[in-house]
């Protein structure tokens, strides 16, 4: 009696144990489910699954993280380029050549710039003075990378590719001193590519024999810039193969280096992108055969009227810049 008595306390206590044990899971499974619910975002990112193979059937809670915010664009690097030339390192001379024509832009809208803005300052600067080394090449008639054609004379320079600028450099001139005291003008007709450093000018041999002993070869030197002496006016020429749907407009015979063209349209000015081989594009045609605005370095405007559009032909016009 004693031992059924026992065992009937035995079966009593294991049946409050199991009973508890279960309360005790369910509430903290309840406790679980409520954390993870109030978790920053996890309504929306929170999986639960059920494995299908050997062993599986407990559910898997997931926790996926905040996606992290986008990164802000980076700044568009500055387009002007530093305001002075440095003293070359090269030692090599530099020889210019004749760049040959680039292939037609393809039709896309050239960017517009606000009318009446001062441009903005290149490398070589008015009143500033550039220390450099002169060398020497064969400049056959004169004509060069900034397709100017024949030069009247052969005092012309090629620029080292960095102060040459995308051809901004194109028809400046020049006034060239060496360490003996000789000075010249020259115009700049070409580029001189790499070794050529910043600096440098790559003279016509007619033009360096002025300066000093062609034997040297190469020969320390300072330049500035300088108004031409010319009193003409400036002439302006479309491109070949300019026509209503796309055309390139050049400008010579200018006093001082041009900076900026705009070309009228319906819209107002528009300023049209320089190439390097020294031709202002419009690739979608607008503004060819209308007015157009030359605009020097200095910001001196000048507007130019009745143009017509014919290809490979100089126009002379009736303006020209101040001389400074």
């Amino acid at each position: 009696m004693h031992t059924a008595r026992q065992a009937a306390r035995q079966r009593r206590r294991r049946h409050r144990l199991i009973t508890g044990t279960a309360v005790v899971m369910t509430a903290a499974g309840a406790l679980v489910c409520l954390v993870t619910a109030m978790l920053p975002g996890q309504q929306a990112r929170t999986g639960t699954g059920a494995g299908t193979g050997a062993g599986a059937g407990t559910a898997a809670t997931v926790l996926v993280q905040p996606d992290a915010a986008p990164s802000a664009p980076a700044a568009p690097a500055p387009t002007d380029s530093p305001p002075a030339a440095a003293t070359p390192t090269a030692t090599s001379t530099g020889a210019a050549g004749t760049a040959t024509e680039a292939p037609r832009p393809s039709a896309e809208a050239s960017p517009q710039a606000a009318s009446g803005t001062a441009p903005a300052p290149g490398r070589i600067r008015p009143g500033t003075t550039y220390k450099g080394v002169a060398t020497a090449y064969a400049a056959g008639d004169g004509n060069g990378a900034c397709l100017f054609g024949p030069s009247d004379d052969l005092m012309v320079a090629a620029m080292n590719t960095t102060d040459y600028e995308s051809s901004r450099a194109c028809g400046a001139y020049v006034r060239v001193r060496a360490a003996n005291g000789a000075s010249i003008t020259v115009r700049i007709t070409n580029e001189c590519p790499l070794p050529c450093a910043p600096g440098q000018l790559d003279l016509s041999q007619q033009a360096f024999a002025k300066l000093a002993d062609p034997q040297l070869g190469r020969v320390p030197i300072t330049w500035s810039l300088l108004s031409s002496p010319t009193s003409a006016p400036l002439s302006v020429r479309y491109k070949t193969g300019s026509s209503p749907h796309w055309c390139g407009i050049q400008v010579i015979g200018h006093r001082n280096p041009v900076a900026r063209l705009e070309v009228r349209t319906a819209k107002g000015w528009r300023a049209l992108p320089r190439t390097a081989y020294n031709y202002f594009l419009a690739a979608d045609g607008s503004g060819c055969g209308g007015a157009m605005r030359i605009t020097d370095i200095y910001g001196e405007q000048l507007t130019v009227e009745g143009t017509a559009l014919l290809p490979d032909v100089i126009q002379p016009t009736r303006v020209q810049f101040t001389p400074h």
